[in-house]
């Protein structure tokens, strides 16, 4: 059997071989170099990013923001429409109403006046005529129930708005200006002249 002799001076040529610093090629140096160019590159985007983002929320925010004060103006103005429109229906009902009533009313009017007439030349104790005046208290009440009610006329100041003067006489018991008579009673419905006395005034 041989023996392998080695030398003391192989063995440190071998250490000082293995301990000897490699060199980098220039191409992988190179590699590495654009690796890390490329790491605060991507920082870079990363942020740039994060900050588009934030300003395009807050950019849509504001836009969703705007468009809801706009629906809601448009509710409020629609709502306030509404409102007026409704007050002026019911207004123009309530007048339809008044309007329709005094009519039929001053249909009435002629129908009292004849009540009115005939009970005057009506014989005192006579059961008919008794008759016919408890007929004409009821249709009175029944008008009075609905709003109508007979203009006062006689020893008030004449009133063009209520009154209507045919006549004029000279009277010093009474004051200028005065009903002395009524030939014809007037009526109101509810605060509305639906016939004016027909008077004769003092001058």
């Amino acid at each position: 059997m041989k023996t392998l002799k080695i030398s003391l001076n192989s063995i440190d040529k071998v250490k000082a071989f293995v301990n000897e610093p490699t060199e980098e090629s220039p191409e992988a140096t190179a590699g590495q170099d654009a690796e890390a160019e490329k790491a605060p590159e991507a920082d870079d985007d990363k942020e740039t990013k994060s900050k588009t983002s934030f300003f395009g929320k807050k950019k849509k925010d504001n836009k969703l923001e705007q468009q809801i004060e706009e629906l809601t103006d448009r509710l409020k103005r629609n709502m306030a429409e509404f409102d007026n429109f409704r007050k002026r229906t019911e207004k123009e009902k309530s007048s339809m109403y008044v309007i329709g009533a005094k009519d039929i009313i001053e249909k009435i009017l002629p129908v009292v006046d004849n009540f009115e007439r005939g009970l005057a030349q009506a014989p005192q104790d006579d059961p008919f005529a008794d008759g016919m005046e408890k007929i004409y208290k009821q249709l009175t009440t029944t008008m009075e129930g609905m709003g109508v009610e007979p203009i006062e006329a006689v020893g008030k100041e004449f009133n063009p708005d209520f009154h209507n003067a045919v006549m004029h006489v000279e009277d010093e018991s009474v004051g200028e200006n005065i009903v002395v008579e009524e030939l014809q009673k007037g009526y109101t419905y509810k605060g509305f002249v639906v016939r004016h006395s027909m008077v004769k005034v003092a001058n």
